[in-house]
């Protein structure tokens, strides 16, 4: 697992690229424009309203309250409706996710907001930048007590190499018995079929070494001595896939076949015998 992946409950691998720190950085200049465009008409419109004569107190609170609910009140609101957006994510693809990879709920968006009083706005961004520099995932202060990150949506996906079985094993996967494997291993030996030849030789080797020992317990017999872990993964995953096609395949068959008997008898009900 690493910081572009996330195991689910399941046992399924998600890809959930943590967006830069440019990208963030981006979007919070985006959000600070806006936000500061929002204050600066709604207090144009307050001063408006506010009655003359009003006494230093009672303005002072009402500036302090629009001030609160501008800066804290718009950003929980907005990303609690949103499930972890705002102006400056959507424009930088950018969306606050759980570190789970659900999505954000008003808990989570409440204790963002009243962080960034400290950590965006008191400090510049100041804190935020640094918290992100030396966290995993470029996470602000927010974001550690919250449980949040921020994912990159617009992440480029890398296609998954075609499933190509092995010519050496052609023979082997004849007659070979492949066991129902377990989704979230079939999914992760697919993806590291897929990042295999950009990954490091060394971590290359030593994850496909793991990945063959797990595979080969669902095959049998063992494919001949020799065959190296990623032939293995690659052929265990075109028999999978070829033979469940075919059982589908045939299945839709019979269900048509039910389907047509029963519609051929009266009333659509099946004659008993």
């Amino acid at each position: 697992m690493d910081d572009e992946t996330t195991l689910i409950g399941e046992g399924v691998v998600l890809e959930t690229a943590p967006a830069s720190i440019g990208l963030r950085t981006a979007g919070a200049l985006i959000d600070a424009l806006v936000i500061g465009s929002v204050y600066l008409g709604s207090f144009l419109l307050l001063a408006q309203l506010l009655p003359d004569g009003l006494d230093l107190a009672a303005m002072s609170a009402a500036v302090l309250v629009h001030l609160v609910l501008v800066f804290v009140g718009i950003p929980i609101a907005v990303e609690t409706a949103t499930r972890g957006r705002s102006v400056g994510k959507y424009a930088t693809g950018v969306r606050i996710v759980r570190d789970d990879g659900g999505p954000i709920a008003f808990r989570q968006a409440f204790v963002r907001g009243l962080l960034g009083v400290f950590d965006l706005w008191l400090t510049a961004g100041g804190v935020a930048l640094i918290s992100a520099l030396v966290t995993r995932r470029a996470k602000r202060v927010g974001d550690l007590l919250a449980g949040t990150y921020a994912l990159k949506e617009r992440a480029a996906k890398s296609p998954h190499a075609p499933l190509i079985m092995p010519p050496e094993l052609v023979g082997w996967a004849d007659t070979a018995d492949v066991r129902r494997m377990p989704d979230g291993l079939a999914l992760t030996a697919r993806q590291f079929l897929s990042r295999a030849p950009r990954l490091n030789p060394t971590s290359r080797a030593q994850h496909g070494s793991e990945l063959g020992a797990r595979v080969a317990s669902y095959v049998s017999p063992q494919p001949p001595a020799g065959t190296s872990p990623e032939a293995l993964i690659a052929a265990a995953l075109v028999v999978r896939r070829d033979r469940e096609y075919t059982r589908g395949v045939e299945q839709q068959r019979l269900d048509s076949e039910i389907a047509d008997a029963v519609h051929r008898l009266p009333h659509g009900v099946p004659e008993s015998r």
